[in-house]
């Protein structure tokens, strides 16, 4: 058996808790009535999660205008916080529109990136540029021309009904756009609403409705009330009359019990064992790699017999081998830091790298470890009747010893299997491997599946280890310190997201067809094999029936009953155990699934070419990020799929 590898395990991803931030500017009401105490009821909230994250680190998001955004924004950075701000501008033109100039004239000088003249309005500036400059930005400032000259025409023609209304329709899409970012972001958002409305797009309660939608947790403050804050998960909370102040006792304890849920995984032990050092092999076993062996040669494929030996790729050889194309486009994206790229390969591609290479193990031996058995189950039967054609019953012990060991191997396999969950480890890497697969290019949009849109793996509440692995390996990396603009979005269409879609499309094609036929042809050899077995069940018959009627010798018979009896029990037992791998592969279920994954792909990438051909205005980022949301959801379906074929299927001899 092949050593274990003594190259380093990738780190376990460190542990980042994410909150984001929404609320009412300085301008509400209810938020200048009460701020003081808004801002002692987040203090209070902020000691909670401090506590509850221990050592884990924690990341605010906040679009970093004034009122509950700076409020939040100064207590995590009192706090040693990291900060992050997906600005749904670039910087200047955000601080423009956020200072609320009360002329022309400022409006001109902030765009320009110059203070602007009324000190109302500089020291509004000042406050945005103060927090970004202790922010990591991520400035989608792609739409900043369009929108920048509608913000203009407004100022110019303060009384125009229809330029407000033309500015206000443009700048709120960008405002949800960035909310999106930041609600995908987050494991838990903390919202300051007046309960008012929700119609608002970009508004308060439109991102707080956005995020229970998209099933994150909101710590909701009452502006007319801080102190009855309470924790909501469902949209229709938010309608819900509060009669009475919540228990502080429970209220901090369901706080806490979704902040644990949010940094530990259900089974957490489990990741350490599928992923420790000891899992790891540098190349393939031979002795298991019997499903491959079937795909290749009932596949049609070519050189059926051709070696099947795989060298694992180590995660230190990524960088320059199968992720150089990818961590190239990353780095070539204009305006990139250098040290992102670096970041997504050690922090993505290397425990891609790691974790596909003990998927591909661990499939290898719970698949091919299948296929042996029920290979060997029909040979111990064959063996236990060769006697028959071949020796006397005096010699009947070294057949019996054959089928044993034939047996006993299934039963010490299987053993093996249980112990050492090769279905569950496969199950868990497999899912690991594949989020953080075609992770690269929904970081380069700072794209994310919301915490509450990973599938739960069975664990009710938690998702399994491999999404918390993933969530997290993303999370170190975070939001790209980038501006948006043309160039960066079109550098990613075309170096990283449509290669990708091509390249999986093209991959699930030519497997849909592949199994497809390997499914066929093993039907075809079990139905063989069952004819055959009528075929000499009657010959024999043929020859009895023949002797008892004089017209063939009756000692033909007699001379061929033991060979024509193994014959009768060696057909169908080859036809059942074909029968047997080809209703274990699934191989049909499999070409379907990658069929139906072929087809979603294509049209996103169908989509994507569009996009591409189509005029500089129509790629923004709504529309990019939207295809890689498409994007991502086929990668997931396609996981939940297979994964539900599999499910039930568990290492057992094969009867």
């Amino acid at each position: 058996m092949a050593e274990t590898s003594p190259l380093a395990v990738p780190p376990a991803p460190p542990l980042i808790l994410s909150l984001g931030v929404t609320g009412h500017r300085a301008n509400n009401a209810d938020f200048v009535a009460h701020e003081p105490r808004i801002a002692a009821v987040m203090e209070q909230i902020f000691t909670v999660i401090a506590a509850a994250a221990g050592p884990a680190r924690v990341r605010l998001h906040s679009l970093l205008a004034d009122g509950t955004d700076q409020l939040a924004a100064h207590g995590a950075l009192a706090r040693n916080w990291d900060l992050v701000a997906p600005l749904p501008f670039g910087r200047a033109l955000n601080q423009a529109i956020n200072a609320h100039p009360a002329s022309p004239a400022d409006a001109r000088l902030l765009l320009a990136g110059k203070p602007a003249l009324a000190p109302e309005t500089a020291v509004r500036a000042s406050a945005i540029a103060e927090l970004e400059t202790r922010a990591r930005l991520f400035e989608m400032a792609d739409a900043d021309a369009a929108i920048a000259a509608l913000y203009l025409a407004m100022v110019d023609a303060p009384s125009d009904v229809a330029a407000a209304q033309r500015y206000a329709s443009a700048a709120s899409r960008r405002v949800a756009l960035a909310g999106r970012v930041m609600i995908e972001q987050s494991d838990l958002m903390i919202a300051v609403w007046d309960g008012a409305s929700r119609d608002a797009v970009g508004g308060t309660g439109h991102t707080l409705a956005s995020a229970l939608v998209a099933g994150a947790g909101v710590v909701l403050i009452d502006a007319r009330h801080p102190e009855a804050w309470r924790l909501i998960s469902d949209l229709e909370a938010l309608d819900q009359p509060v009669d009475q102040l919540p228990d502080p006792d429970d209220r901090d304890a369901r706080l806490l019990a979704a902040i644990a849920a949010a940094l530990h995984p259900a089974d957490e032990d489990a990741a350490a064992l599928a992923l420790a050092p000891a899992a790891w092999r540098a190349t393939s076993n031979p002795l298991f790699h019997g499903y491959r062996r079937v795909e290749t040669l009932f596949g049609g494929s070519g050189r059926p017999w051709r070696s099947l030996r795989m060298v694992h790729e180590p995660p230190a050889a990524i960088a320059s081998g199968s992720g150089a194309a990818v961590l190239q486009a990353l780095a070539g994206l204009p305006g990139a830091d250098p040290a992102w790229p670096r970041a997504i390969g050690r922090a993505v591609l290397q425990r891609f790298a790691w974790a596909d290479g003990i998927s591909t193990r661990f499939s290898d031996q719970y698949r091919g470890g299948m296929v042996a058995n029920f290979i060997m189950s029909g040979l111990a039967v064959m063996a236990g009747m060769a006697y028959l054609p071949t020796a006397g019953p005096e010699w009947k012990h070294l057949f019996a010893a054959a089928e044993f060991l034939l047996l006993g191997t299934i039963v010490l396999t299987t053993s093996l299997a249980k112990r050492h969950r090769w279905h569950d480890h496969w199950f868990e890497t497999r899912r690991a491997a594949e989020y953080l697969r075609h992770a690269p290019f929904l970081l380069a949009l700072g794209v994310s599946r919301p915490p509450g849109r990973w599938p739960k793996g069975g664990f009710g509440d938690r998702a399994g280890w491999p999404e918390y692995h993933a969530r997290h390996a993303l999370r170190e990396v975070g939001l790209p310190p980038a501006t948006i603009g043309q160039a960066w979005l079109r550098a990613v269409l075309d170096g990283l997201l449509i290669p990708h879609l091509a390249g999986q499309r093209d991959y699930h094609r030519v497997k849909a067809v592949r199994l497809d036929t390997v499914h066929h042809r093993l039907d075809r050899v079990s139905i063989v094999s069952f004819q055959l077995a009528v075929v000499a069940v009657a010959l024999w018959l043929l020859m009895w029936a023949g002797g008892a009627l004089g017209v063939v010798p009756t000692v033909l018979a007699e001379k061929t009953a033991k060979l024509f009896t193994f014959l009768g029990v060696m057909f169908p037992t080859v036809g059942g155990a074909v029968a047997g791998i080809r209703y274990f592969g699934d191989f049909d279920r499999f070409a379907a699934i990658s069929r139906i994954s072929a087809e979603k792909l294509d049209g996103v990438h169908r989509r994507a070419c569009l996009l591409r051909a189509a005029p500089d205005h129509a790629l923004d980022y709504g529309s990019l990020s939207d295809l890689a949301h498409a994007a991502d959801e086929v990668v997931v379906s396609e996981i939940e799929s297979w994964q539900a074929v599999f499910a039930g299927k568990h290492f057992t001899v094969p009867v």
